[in-house]
Parts: structure tokens; C-alpha cells; sequence
């Protein structure tokens, strides 16, 4: 018998129609783990899910992979539903995954702690962003179902603790689809209007899908980005969500984040009252001191007598007078004593007096004045300088002065 001969091409569409036709493989669950995972710039999920023996190729095209609120990861376990094929082009037989699932995890615990460690990572959650809130808000905005019970719980404790702040209130959907883009959008429209000076977002408790819309990415970068601080008040006490993370502080409920948002009024008014009591108290302390001390003060006798306390100074001041002038009186008289004796004794070394009484000094013809005879030669014209006048001279001869001369001994 002969035997058709097929192209590879034929081989692999047989092989795809007797795949797509069988009703057992075009509907199945997949449990496994994954392994080689991809995410591709198209959008479109490439995997293998494995298990202790076997192995088998997956994909999951962008239109199916956005509805999935985790991302996959190597060694996930999983639980895919989908159809089994043939790809043409390879000769590949693959699992095409419509719907993905965490094994024995919900998809949107997977999704938060994902979400939770990306933003973590990113440092969204870090204390140095976060910013303090306003001690005394003239305005409080309220994000939140405008029917819910946490608006209500708000109101009443702002009402109560402050009323003096004005209450902004921006309804929206804390639910549901569209929920995140409305408080995004909220978010957005109180920092662009600078319409309060911190917000309060938040809702009641409820399940981990009743909550989601507050780990929605969208709202936490929205949260973080906002100017005004931001007071996360989502589900009960037990209940924390992305919001709460990103948040400038968290608050357990509605009720309490109200009363981190204002002051209570009537301690504030304790306090004023605490202070103007201390600050009468002091005044009258501080006036009845000062009084006491003027009392003290005028009761002086420079206050009593003013003129009788000059007295004593005048007369300190005509004794320093008296003695200024006797010794000025004595230090003059000092002065032209001693200037008189100075003068006596320059007087009697002046050499007009030695010349008075017969010496002379000789000058050479240039003045200067002649105190040795090896100055001079013989024949050379000299000065006598006189008491009363000059001569003119030649010199005939020289005499010097012998030793014993000059020491006195008579030769």
C-alpha cells in the first residue's frame, strides 16, 4: 500500500486539527509550577509549568494576561485553565492559559504582597517621605462614600472636637470598578485646588475585595504624590491595605482618624484658660514685687532730701578743688626752680664764658675747630676766635707738648 507523503507543514496541521478537536483538551485546569517565565514587551505571558516529571509550554496572550490582578513568578504554583494546541511554525504543542490562579493562595492576597514589596523596594513606604500633619487645619478633606457609615462617624467627631475647621467633603465610588480612578482623581482635585489642608481617605471594613480598590497602584503613587498630608482610615483595625503604607499616618477607623485630624477644642480652651490664669497670677506677682521695690526705694534719703544729699559732695568737691590748686601751686614753684638751676648751670659751661676770661679757640680757614697741633702745618693760616672777636694768623712754629708736660712734672 502507499503511503501519502506530507510536508512538515501538513504533518503539524494534522497534527493541530486532531488537538483542537478533541472537546477534552479544549477546556482543562493546569496545575503547576512555573519556570522560564517571560513577560514580553507585547504584553503577551511566556512560561513552562512544570511538575516533578514533566514539563509542558505556556502562553497567555495580553488580552487575557491584563485581567489578572498578580503578576507570575518563577516557582509559583499555579492552577491555569486553558485550551491545548499545536504552534504551526515550531511543531510545538503548547498550553494556551485564559485564566491563571495562585494554588492554595487567592490571587489578590498574591497581588497585594507583590504590589506591597515593589513599592516597598521603590521606598514609597520610607518615614523621611512622610509629612507631618497641620496642628491647627482650617479646612479637613474627606475622601469617601458620601452613604457609607465612615462619612457619618467623621463628621460627628470633627463636629465635636473642632468646629472651628471647616469640613470639605469629595463623595466617591470605595468600591467596585472605577472606584481607584475616582479617588485618584480626588486625590488629584484637592491638591490642584489647595482646597484643605489634610485629607481623610477612607471607608469600613470589609473583605479583601471590598478593599481593593485601596491597593490599587494607581491610588498609592496618587497618595504619595499629594502635597497635602494624607490621613489613611481604611477598614477596621485589624485591616491594613497599600493606602495605609503609602499614607503620611495610618488610622485604625474613620473615628480615629477625625481625631488625629483636629485638635479637641475643649482642651485647647483648658489650656488657654491654664495660661491666662498664669499669666494674671504672674502679672500681679511681678506688679506687687515692683511695687514693693519702688516703696523701698523712695524711702531713701537722697528721695526724702535731695538737696541734703548734695551737701556732702559739695564739700568733697571744694576740698579736691583746694588741694588741686596747692598742688599745682607747689609743682610750678618746683618747676621754675629746677628750670632755673638748669639754666645757671648751662650758662656756666658756655664757651663765651670761658672765652671771657682770656682762652681762645682756634678755627682752621673752613671753621672747624683746631684740638691738636698735628691739624696744622707751618704756614698755614688759622682763626683765633676770641670774647670779642676774630684774628687771622699764620702759623711760624710748632711746639708739641712733651709727656711730663702733659702730666704736669715741672722739667
Amino acid at each position: 500500500m502507499d503511503l501519502p507523503v506530507l510536508s512538515v507543514t501538513q504533518l503539524n496541521t494534522y497534527v493541530k486539527s486532531l488537538l483542537d478537536g478533541d472537546p477534552r483538551l479544549g477546556d482543562l485546569f493546569i496545575r503547576g509550577e512555573i519556570s522560564n517565565f517571560k513577560r514580553h514587551s507585547s504584553g503577551h505571558l511566556y512560561l513552562t509549568l512544570k511538575d516533578d516529571n514533566s514539563r509542558v509550554a505556556a502562553v497567555m496572550f495580553r488580552f487575557n494576561a491584563m485581567r489578572m490582578r498578580f503578576m507570575p513568578q518563577d516557582g509559583m504554583r499555579v492552577i491555569a485553565r486553558g485550551r491545548v494546541s499545536v504552534y504551526d511554525r515550531d511543531g510545538k504543542y503548547q498550553l494556551y492559559i485564559e485564566e491563571m490562579h495562585p494554588d492554595g493562595v487567592g490571587d489578590l492576597s498574591v497581588a497585594y504582597e507583590q504590589l506591597k514589596e515593589r513599592l516597598a523596594a521603590e521606598g514609597l513606604f520610607d518615614r523621611e517621605h512622610k509629612k507631618p500633619l497641620p496642628r491647627y487645619p482650617s479646612r479637613v478633606g474627606v475622601i469617601t462614600s458620601p452613604t457609607g457609615a465612615a462619612v457619618h462617624d467623621i463628621i460627628t467627631v470633627l463636629a465635636r472636637r473642632f468646629p472651628a475647621a471647616d469640613l470639605v467633603l469629595c463623595p466617591v465610588l470605595v468600591q467596585g470598578d472605577g472606584a481607584a480612578e475616582e479617588i485618584c482623581a480626588a486625590l488629584e482635585l484637592f491638591n490642584r485646588k489647595d482646597a484643605a489642608d489634610v485629607i481623610i481617605l477612607g471607608r469600613g471594613g470589609g473583605s479583601i475585595e471590598d478593599l481593593w480598590a485601596f491597593n490599587e497602584e494607581p491610588v498609592a503613587r496618587a497618595v504619595y504624590r499629594s502635597r497635602i498630608p494624607v490621613i489613611s482610615a481604611v477598614g477596621h483595625e485589624t485591616d491594613f491595605t497599600i493606602c495605609d503604607f503609602v499614607a503620611d499616618v495610618r488610622a485604625a477607623t474613620p473615628s480615629a482618624a477625625a481625631e488625629l485630624a483636629v485638635p479637641d477644642a475643649r482642651e485647647i480652651a483648658a489650656h488657654l484658660a491654664a495660661l491666662n490664669t498664669q499669666i494674671v497670677g504672674g502679672a500681679a506677682s511681678g506688679l506687687a514685687e515692683r511695687k514693693a521695690r519702688l516703696t523701698a526705694v523712695r524711702a531713701y534719703p537722697c528721695f526724702q532730701s535731695p538737696l541734703h544729699g548734695l551737701e556732702q559732695p559739695r564739700q568733697r568737691l571744694d576740698t579736691c578743688a583746694s588741694a588741686l590748686r596747692d598742688g599745682m601751686g607747689r609743682l610750678l614753684t618746683d618747676r621754675r626752680r629746677r628750670l632755673a638751676e638748669l639754666a645757671a648751670a648751662l650758662d656756666h659751661l658756655s664757651p663765651l664764658k670761658v672765652l671771657a676770661r682770656g682762652y681762645s679757640i682756634a678755627e682752621s680757614e673752613a671753621g672747624t675747630v683746631l684740638t691738636s697741633v698735628k691739624q696744622v702745618k707751618t704756614g698755614n693760616p688759622i682763626l683765633l676766635r676770641m670774647a670779642d672777636g676774630r684774628l687771622g694768623c699764620t702759623v711760624h712754629r710748632i711746639d708739641p707738648i712733651t709727656e711730663d708736660e702733659k702730666h704736669g712734672k715741672d722739667l
